[in-house]
């Protein structure tokens, strides 16, 4: 068997991949690259790289501090470059997702609850963002990180522009 080397992408070095499509249209497949979306976005845009039905995968470029967010639903933040802080707090009266909503939602001030703590997570870490909470993320050097969520008012499509459907 031949050794294989897994190669861990970056936002400061990565390699597009590519798909070899066999007696069909490429346009049936489509792939992105989160470090090359993360690298042409604002800080903190929530764009789309994976969707099944109401449910998205977002990509953040991390940079700085973040807005604080909320959400009516648990969301899972996975830091795949970079490391980043996650800061947590009760949102105050007023201040939660309406119930029901779909997807994180910006909120206009700091959340007025108490504050619930923070996680550094570097690499391959994952970070529950637990519903009805608030959370703010804060990175010194720039980072990726995806978001397992639900669409929502927040969730960038760039479909056109991210993905790759030809065969390279």
């Amino acid at each position: 068997m031949p050794d294989v080397k897994t190669v861990f992408g970056s936002l400061a070095d990565y390699q597009k991949g590519g798909i070899q499509v066999i007696n069909d249209d490429p346009r049936n497949y489509v792939f992105s690259n989160v470090f090359e979306v993360a690298s042409k976005a604002r800080p903190y845009e929530r764009i789309a790289v994976g969707k099944n039905f109401e449910y998205v995968i977002e990509c953040l470029r991390a940079e700085g501090t973040s807005p604080w967010f909320t959400c009516d639903h648990d969301e899972f933040a996975l830091v795949m470059d970079g490391t980043v802080e996650v800061r947590l707090q009760k949102p105050g009266a007023g201040q939660a997702a309406p119930a029901g909503s779909d997807g994180a939602i910006q909120m206009k001030d700091a959340p007025g609850g108490p504050r619930m703590g923070r996680m550094v997570c570097r690499r391959g870490h994952m970070a529950l963002l637990p519903k009805g909470a608030a959370y703010q993320f804060h990175a010194d050097a720039p980072g990726v990180i995806t978001i397992q969520t639900v669409h929502g008012p927040l969730t960038i499509e760039r479909w056109a522009e991210i993905c790759e459907t030809r065969s390279i």
